[in-house]
């Protein structure tokens, strides 16, 4: 039966039903109209799409459903009794309103319309309507937010990306293998995930491995570096304010994966809050009545001792212990030493792809004097030389010409080094296998099978 409404419509082509499908498959949905016919209308259009829907005959049970659910669209009537819809969505707005809206009329004056995209209606659709028009009004809606969210996104990205977080991780070391491993064992697990090791051993590459390895990889990935942002805007960045109309990151990675790079750079007031959001779920904007479920996954990086700043008084025990809950240590580099070769090679081709100019061969006297440094910036140095070595033509003197050893003998192969170095991490460990494969990042097993090949 057809309400006054609505009216009926042909049917969806196959593609077009699929595309809507496709859009309102995580979508959830609020629907505020005082008529039955309509209410029921627009659920028996919308929910066998969405994720769910609920539905208010007024704007006071539409305001109660509001502060106990996250929406991503409401649907409202503009003539209800008591409060109209755009006086409702104002006032929605000041309290805390995160999502799209869109707003049905019989009535289509210019001043409904201005009045509904200055209170941020995204759509409005007259009554009479047929279904094929609010599905589309609904995927027009979500295809907007979604489209400044990935703007708001890339944006953030370009202005806060550190040169080479975006990469994948290269090499089949005996470290980065185990992390690998590592990272397999929990990806389809929603376990709070901590990256630890130096400056440059590729945190952030290894956060975002894992993100496309899990069931988040078709949605955000948001990495905040937590010390190239001020203290006193850290709060507002991350969760948001409703005076300024800002979302803040969380709701932006919503379904996605959040990284928290740094994070030992928290001030004690944000850890505070985040440990909260952490537990609960929830998030509350700045200035906002309402709090706002979440559905995210969060992962942290450090390249300093958590526990000792723990033990300073400088990072929460109680967060501590909540985001510590997983750990991947994350090998230097002087420990990846059969990786270097490939690395380089890697940021060489990279490089001089983008730069439009032939790459710069890589001697073997060259890679074995890579093979020898120790790499203090890990990863990041090493990209750092190779790009400055293809802009200048040559790498420089420490590193090029013949690859001699101190005394003037032919410099060791690249097995050899990896020996020595195993060989030495032993000697330190008093000859304790164990504890070597634990400093190297690799398997007991794997430091047996190597001193078995050299007979040691």
């Amino acid at each position: 039966m057809t309400h006054p409404g609505s009216v009926e419509a042909p049917p969806l082509g196959a593609a077009e039903s699929s595309e809507i499908d496709s859009v309102l498959a995580n979508v959830s949905i609020l629907v505020v109209d005082d008529e039955p016919g309509m209410r029921n209308f627009l659920v028996r259009t919308l929910g066998p799409r969405c994720k769910r829907i609920e539905e208010a005959d007024s704007a006071d049970a539409a305001s109660k459903l509001m502060d106990g659910y996250h929406f991503d669209l409401v649907i409202l009537d503009n003539v209800m009794p008591g409060q109209s819809g755009l006086d409702w969505l104002s006032e929605q707005r000041r309290v805390g309103f995160f999502a799209e809206a869109i707003l049905m009329t019989a009535y289509a004056d210019l001043d409904t319309a201005i009045h509904a995209l200055r209170v941020g209606a995204a759509d409005f659709v007259l009554k009479p309507f047929r279904s094929n028009q609010i599905l589309n009004a609904v995927r027009r809606s979500m295809d907007q937010r979604y489209l400044r969210r990935e703007n708001f996104l890339l944006k953030y990205e370009l202005r806060a990306d550190a040169p080479g977080t975006r990469g994948r991780l290269i090499g089949n070391s005996p470290g980065l293998t185990a992390v690998r491993k590592t990272l397999e064992k929990v990806a389809r697990m929603p376990t709070t995930v901590l990256f630890r090791g130096d400056s440059g051993t590729g945190k952030e590459i290894a956060a975002r491995t894992l993100h496309a390895m899990s069931d988040r990889a078709n949605k955000p990935f948001v990495p905040v570096n937590c010390a190239a942002i001020s203290p006193n805007r850290l709060a507002m960045e991350l969760f948001g304010d409703v005076s300024t109309g800002r979302d803040g990151l969380l709701l932006h990675a919503s379904g996605g994966t959040l990284l928290l790079d740094e994070v030992g750079e928290l001030p004690l007031a944000v850890q505070a809050t985040l440990l909260r959001v952490i537990e609960d779920n929830r998030i509350r904007p700045s200035g906002a009545e309402r709090e706002v479920p979440l559905n995210l996954r969060f992962m942290f990086a450090s390249n300093i001792d958590l526990e000792a700043a723990v033990g300073r008084g400088t990072f929460r025990k109680d967060l501590f212990h909540r985001i510590n809950v997983f750990t991947v240590e994350m090998p230097k580099l002087s420990e990846r030493v059969s990786d270097i070769t490939e690395l380089a090679e890697h940021f060489m081709e990279k490089f001089a792809r983008e730069q439009g100019r032939a790459a710069l061969p890589i001697p073997e006297s060259v890679a074995l004097k890579l093979a020898r440094y120790d790499w203090p910036g890990n990863v990041r140095e090493l990209r750092n030389l190779i790009e400055r070595s293809l802009i200048l033509g040559e790498f420089p003197p420490e590193f090029a010409g013949a690859a001699d050893s101190e005394n003037g003998e032919p410099a060791e192969s690249l097995h050899a080094v990896e020996r020595r170095h195993i060989l030495s991490v032993l000697e330190s460990c008093g000859g304790n296998r164990a504890e070597a494969a634990r400093r190297l990042g690799v398997s007991r097993k794997t430091i047996d099978r190597k001193c078995a090949q050299w007979n040691d």
